[in-house]
């Protein structure tokens, strides 16, 4: 089966990335916090075989092909609207480029075991689930996967909520869609998880 990998990234611009990081460390230092967590995602997926991963950021056109050059990633602007329409376009550019399953999962999670998105793969592919939902602490996901465009999950949603993962897996359900849940983890967005992920990576 043909898998696809989605990674959301932004340009690591000061000011334009990690905004409530930004107000604890400033925005110098949040950016450049982001792009090291940035280069550990793209570290992790390249270890997937048989996976087609695409980078998709939020930049300025003129941005595009350095971004690609200067990542080594296949790369794509993300779309305009709000997280849930740029995430369905996404999809929807991947499965009609031939993916049977795809995954989505962010640029904030820099160690985020690669053991999770195989598990989600797995899931897919065996058919146990139609979508797959990497739930984190503060009630979002980490990652999506599904086996088919499903446009419901990505309507009235309340983003950047605490209520992410609920009313999405209640959608997946509305829309017939049978659900898996990956162990639980954290992307970095405040400096309390900053600082958790250091106290996880620190070397003794």
């Amino acid at each position: 089966m043909s898998k696809g990998l989605i990674v959301f990234a932004r340009e690591p611009l000061p000011g334009r990335v990690k905004t409530r990081l930004a107000a604890a460390i400033g925005e110098q230092a949040a950016a450049e916090r982001y792009e090291n967590m940035l280069r550990d995602v793209l570290n992790t997926v390249r270890q997937l075989a048989g996976v087609k991963t695409v980078v998709y950021w939020a930049c300025e056109d003129e941005a595009l092909p350095r971004l690609a050059e200067q990542y080594q990633c296949c790369s794509r602007r993300q779309g305009t609207g709000d997280l849930g329409e740029r995430m369905l376009a996404a999809f929807e550019e991947m499965f009609a480029d031939g993916c049977e399953c795809c995954c989505i999962i962010g640029s904030d999670a820099p160690d985020l075991p690669p053991a999770y998105i195989q598990q989600a793969y797995e899931l897919l592919v065996t058919e146990q689930a139609d979508a797959v939902f990497g739930p984190s602490r503060d009630g979002g996901y980490y990652l999506l996967g599904l086996r088919r465009v499903c446009a419901g999950l990505f309507v009235d949603i309340s983003w950047s909520s605490a209520v992410v993962l609920e009313q999405s897996v209640a959608a997946a359900h509305s829309a017939g869609l049978t659900t898996a849940l990956l162990p639980e983890w954290q992307d970095i967005d405040t400096v309390d998880d900053l600082n958790e992920y250091l106290q996880r990576t620190v070397r003794v």
